[in-house]
């Protein structure tokens, strides 16, 4: 009888194998299970345990390389093979069982004894496939059940480990060095346990010599599987590295997008959504603790002044350098938002009456200094109003209304005040516009808007030439509502945003309707508010509507305010150049109201302008108004574009402009907003 005894140079070999080759089939798991698409599960599955199969495989056929062996000895293919078998199924259940989202006790001792009977039955299967000629295999019985206890044991603790902390596997080389060192210890202490069990028995004398052939093959093995490891382990290790990176990159511009979504873009403060999601934790909280905070609506006093004289990019600089003045004078449990051009909201927790109106006073003070901007000392002031929760209010609607309407009793106090909210007569106003605001949500859903259309009329023989969509609420109980009632509160609320896309899917079927039926009452022109305009989503409405639709765009003309398109000058051309781009129809609206000069207009890609009707109201022969038209008409034409006269009021108003080159004509005049159905009957009774 001989036992196998072993070099130990090569014992250590073998350990050093088995933990690379460990190491690498947990990082290539983990990193396929990272990557891999959820339809592509069991795919990962049988790959996963390929690998780890072959590595505690590998490792039992190299640990051979450690011993030596009797001579006249090979190898039965199909046991070898049924081995590898073993240890693939193994190798799969003990994944599927470690990605698993919870590993109760009882799963985890069946899983355990099953993989330690997995790799015990590999080793021994690939024992019985060594045929050694005239000896046999006979084996120490209490070791070989030390061995499968060490098999299950030392599975069980590796499971355990790599369940714990597989979130931790994914980034830490340590955490899977050490459940790669414990699944090392399991396989190489099952191996040699089994091994020292083992011994060959004579059976026709033969003697016992070195296997030096079986030997060198197995050196072959091991120095193969070695490098075939390394490169793996470098492979992985490269992949790995630049997962890792990637997902940086990914997390990094997740997080961009995120505060892009949620932040101002001018300021970097945060926005009106932000404060939608910031709600629901600040009034849960404080009525939780029965805490009071306040709402400071803060607007600047002739800001408009500003943008007018000095420019937009000077006021875009005060506005920067007012929220970085204000936030000087904040402690952590306030925050400083933009709700809107030069309209600041800001949120006090914690906080009584009197230390609300003494902040107030500092911001006041703070917006009075003088701002120097790019050499040029402008001087404003600021209006505040204050509302509290819960005494004004016990959502943000109400609270963000009642802040307002507080502002504007400042500004009627000759501004450069604070004001809190009260409920006196002079207020009840904007009560009744909190519940109208309500009342809006409900609407939208409802879909109570109606588009009614005014023409436009060819001011040389009155034909309609197209007509302008204006929204009209139908409110169940005060009847039918023109903008002025509800516009405003839809820009603070945000519901501007589903209500301008209502009004511009209908705009888009009536078109698709009267091309349908040959009419030719075109184009229909849309207003989009400032908030719509510079939406990330306008070019994807637009593109989804015109092709639901099947219209000609050219018959959608989009109609933007004069200081709409002032504002981040760059960035509208680029949004206006889409549009255009798109087919669609452009038409700068309220021309001179924000003084721009020509010098902007020829660089922006419209076709139509629309001169407001501040011009046209003191128009009369020989007067400043006729003489300013004058020139804004001619020169418009020179650049181009279509001239229409907004607000005609008067037949002399309309031939003064017609003489001057006016080419369309709108007001009430010839038309006031009408129902589709109106439209015909309109323009038979103009017909001259």
């Amino acid at each position: 009888m001989i036992h196998v005894h072993y070099d130990i140079n090569l014992v250590i070999g073998s350990i050093f194998v088995a933990l690379l080759t460990c190491y690498f089939a947990i990082s290539i798991e983990q990193l396929l299970f990272r990557n891999a698409p959820p339809r592509f599960e069991k795919l990962v599955l049988a790959a996963s345990g390929a690998i780890l199969g072959l590595s505690i495989w590998a490792m039992h056929f190299v640990g051979m390389s450690a011993s030596h062996m009797p001579a006249n000895a090979y190898f039965s293919t199909g046991l070898t093979v049924a081995s590898y078998v073993i240890a693939f199924i193994a190798s799969i259940f003990a994944i599927w069982l470690t990605t698993r989202p919870t590993l109760p006790f009882a799963r985890l001792i069946l899983g355990a004894v099953l993989m330690g009977l997995g790799i015990a039955g590999m080793h021994y299967t690939g024992m019985m496939s060594m045929v050694v000629q005239g000896h046999i295999i006979r084996y120490d019985s209490l070791l070989v059940i030390c061995s499968i206890l060490i098999a299950i044991s030392g599975s069980g603790l590796a499971f355990w480990m790599l369940f714990k902390n597989r979130e931790l596997a994914r980034r830490s080389i340590w955490v899977k060095a050490s459940v790669a060192l414990m699944l090392t210890l399991t396989i190489v202490g099952m191996h040699y346990t089994g091994m020292a069990a083992s011994s060959f028995h004579s059976i026709g004398g033969h003697d016992m010599v070195e296997m030096t052939m079986l030997e060198r093959e197995l050196l072959i093995t091991v120095v193969f599987t070695t490098c075939l490891v390394l490169v793996a382990g470098f492979s992985v290790a490269m992949l790995e590295q630049r997962l890792e990176q990637r997902s940086r990159q990914l997390a990094q511009a997740n997080k961009e997008l995120a505060n892009q979504a949620v932040l101002d873009n001018l300021t970097k403060l945060p926005n009106r959504l932000y404060l939608s999601e910031y709600a629901h934790f600040l009034f849960n909280d404080h009525q939780y603790r029965n805490a009071q905070f306040a709402f400071l609506y803060i607007d600047l006093d002739r800001f408009k002044a500003v943008n007018d004289v000095f420019g937009h990019h000077v006021g875009d600089q005060l506005l920067i350098q007012l929220a970085n003045r204000i936030h000087t004078l904040l402690n952590d449990q306030s925050k400083l938002l933009r709700i809107g051009g030069d309209e600041f909201l800001l949120i006090m927790e914690n906080v009584m009456p009197e230390e609300a109106a003494k902040l107030a006073e500092d911001i006041l003070h703070t917006i009075q200094e003088s701002f120097l901007i790019i050499g040029k000392s402008i001087n404003i002031s600021g209006s505040i109003g204050i509302s509290l929760f819960p005494e004004h209010g016990e959502n943000v609607q109400d609270l963000l209304i009642n802040a307002d309407a507080a502002m504007l009793a400042s500004k009627n106090q000759g501004r450069n005040t604070y004001s809190f909210f009260n409920f006196s007569e002079e207020e009840k106003e904007s009560r009744s516009q909190s519940e109208l605001i309500n009342d809006l949500y409900k609407a939208v859903d409802a879909h109570q808007f109606e588009l009614y259309y005014q023409p436009k009329f060819r001011a040389d023989n009155l034909e309609i030439c197209g007509v302008e969509a204006l929204i009209r609420w139908q409110h169940p109980t005060l009847g039918l509502l023109s903008p002025i009632m509800f516009i405003k509160g839809a820009e603070k609320t945000g519901l501007i945003i589903p209500m301008g896309y209502w009004a511009l899917e209908e705009a888009c079927r009536q078109i698709q309707e009267w091309e349908q039926q040959g009419k030719n009452y075109f184009p229909i022109a849309v207003n989009l508010s400032a908030v719509q305009f510079e939406h990330k989503n306008l070019f994807k409405n637009l593109e989804e509507l015109l092709a639901r639709y099947q219209i000609n765009p050219k018959h959608l003309m989009i109609e933007i305010t004069e200081s709409t398109a002032m504002h981040h000058i760059d960035s509208t051309i680029r949004t206006l150049e889409h549009l255009r781009d798109m087919g669609i129809q452009l038409a700068i609206d309220d021309f001179g109201t924000g003084h721009s000069s020509f010098l902007y207009l020829k660089n922006l890609p419209v076709n139509e302008l629309k001169i407001d009707k501040e011009f046209i109201q003191g128009l009369i022969a020989d007067s400043k108004e006729e003489m300013i038209l004058e020139s804004i008409i001619h020169l418009a034409i020179k650049l181009g574009l279509k001239v229409t006269a907004e607000g005609v009021e008067t037949q002399s108003q309309a031939d003064i402009l017609a003489r001057l080159g006016c080419e369309q004509l709108q007001g009430y005049l010839l038309s006031r907003p009408v129902h589709v159905q109106e439209l015909r009957a309109t323009a038979t009774a103009i017909a001259p």
